[in-house]
């Protein structure tokens, strides 16, 4: 049974997963996988309104096992009447079909189910497994998806060998970039507390603000310069600088300010930590700081499985990919723990946006590459 791509990226869209809610999500593409044969099993995970269903699918039982990872859940649309459709209308208009999760992602685990009929359609007696690990949880905290999924993988005993994750790669056409790797993620909350009073007698009262800047300015100093042949160089963002004070003559009790580390594979979470704490404690003064790491930045070197993108990417369209661990985060950052991992998906210019779309163009090519990277990989496997 063939799945159509098209039809199956429509019926997604049509469901409104804004996480953690599934709204159906997981219940289409279950039903796509159990006519191909998979067994399923949905893994939810937390409670109450932190609930969040997911699902591993799995056809054969032998290795290797290669999973197809990716996400239902899909940010909120924004103001709907800034659409020109509804956002979860799945409207096909100019040759593309338009709704929330067109392009991230439910347009690439389309192209997955798609890709994957059309290939046990033509090589049903192939050795191996194929599997899904779709996450209804990556688009918010990603505490009770594809990490907690992992762990049960680990306890049942499953495994596996290579993984392609369908996020949003491509900068310009299909084909244009694969992700090898990403940098990781470090956020912080700076907190610098004095005493309030009136800027006529600041002896009476103690400034936070000037402390807060003398911190700002020492993150701000270091020069990482520590880019290499797979990472762009480390980069200290300030994305907030926050008093609160709506008076001119108020010298204000709370200076606040966050700021986000986005590190290369010379650096760690760890040793990031360490460093801000001792610019912070070189200022001195009352500071509260909350650090959140996302994941050390990973590299899956250049090898079978981006051969294998490369190589399907050049036969349907003819481009050469870039490998690149450019861009921001994913869940790739917890599977690269069990298994290599890369990233290849669709084109990446209205994710998130209001009126996203995926080319009916685009979507046919992905499934052909998806699919010839399936043919590859279990080539002569029989």
């Amino acid at each position: 049974m063939r799945v159509d791509a098209i039809q199956l990226t429509r019926d997604l869209i049509r469901c409104p997963s804004v996480t953690p809610q599934d709204a159906g999500a997981l219940d289409v593409v279950q039903g796509a996988l159990d006519g191909l044969g998979f067994t399923c099993y949905r893994l939810p995970f937390g409670e109450g309104a932190d609930r969040v269903d997911n699902l591993y699918a799995r056809l054969g039982t032998a290795s290797p096992n290669f999973c197809f990872a990716g996400h239902t859940d899909v940010v909120p649309a924004g103001e709907q009447n800034h659409w020109q459709n509804d956002p979860f209308g799945a409207e096909i208009r100019d040759g593309a079909i338009f709704g929330r999760g067109a392009s991230d992602m439910k347009g690439a685990i389309a192209a997955f189910v798609a890709a994957t009929s059309e290939f046990i359609e033509d090589a049903a007696d192939f050795t191996g497994s194929i599997s899904f690990l779709i996450t209804g949880d990556e688009e918010g905290p990603a505490v009770n998806g594809t990490i907690k999924m992992l762990d049960w993988l680990t306890e049942k005993g499953e495994i596996l060998d290579y993984c392609l994750v369908g996020e949003p790669t491509n900068p310009g056409k299909v084909g244009d970039m694969a992700k090898i790797g990403r940098r990781g993620s470090l956020n912080g909350r700076l907190q610098v507390r004095g005493t309030q009073g009136h800027v006529a007698y600041p002896h009476l009262a103690d400034n936070p603000i000037p402390r807060l800047v003398r911190i700002l300015d020492g993150l701000l100093a270091r020069d990482f310069n520590d880019g290499n042949d797979h990472f762009q160089p480390t980069n200290l963002e300030i994305v907030s600088v926050d008093v609160g004070n709506g008076a001119s003559n108020v010298i204000p009790e709370m200076a606040e300010a966050r700021f986000n580390i986005r590190f290369n594979n010379a650096q760690n979470d760890d040793d990031l930590q360490q460093w801000v704490r001792s610019v912070c404690d070189g200022v001195g003064g009352n500071y509260s700081l909350e650090m959140r790491a996302s994941g050390d930045a990973f590299l899956t070197p250049p090898g079978i499985l981006s051969g294998l993108i490369t190589d399907a990417v050049s036969k349907v369209t003819g481009r050469v990919v870039e490998l690149s661990t450019s861009g921001g985060t994913s869940d790739a950052r917890f599977i690269k723990d069990h298994c290599p991992v890369s990233e290849f998906g669709l084109v990446n210019q209205t994710m998130h946006k209001v009126d996203e779309c995926v080319r009916l163009d685009d979507l046919a090519e992905l499934t052909a590459i998806y699919r010839e990277i399936l043919t590859s990989f279990f080539k002569g496997k029989k």
